[in-house]
């Protein structure tokens, strides 16, 4: 079951993105948004830009992440898990220098 939030601009859906909340219609998550605005220092407009988005999805990515900080940071610890449990489990083929 599709959820909407934020005037229909994100959606949840169970088996899409691992269940994320994401821009309607793509598969770029709000986590994905923030950690370009955060952490690359890109601006709303250049996020909107290279990802042909509309400004406002960005700026509903933003809100909706605020919003919901506690239930993202749920979500990111446990994607953080989960690729630590494939480092852990999984042997890399690069020689460690």
């Amino acid at each position: 079951m599709v959820k909407h939030f934020i005037d229909n601009r994100i959606e949840t859906t169970p088996n899409i993105c691992g269940g994320h909340p994401r821009i309607a219609g793509t598969r770029i998550r709000v986590v994905d948004i923030v950690a370009w605005h955060n952490g690359a220092e890109k601006t709303a407009e250049e996020i909107a830009s290279e990802y042909d988005l509309e400004l406002a999805d960005v700026y509903a990515a933003m809100a909706f992440y605020y919003a919901h900080i506690e239930q993202m940071k749920v979500l990111i610890k446990k994607d953080h898990d989960f690729v630590e449990q494939l480092k852990n489990s999984v042997p890399s083929k690069l020689s460690k220098r």
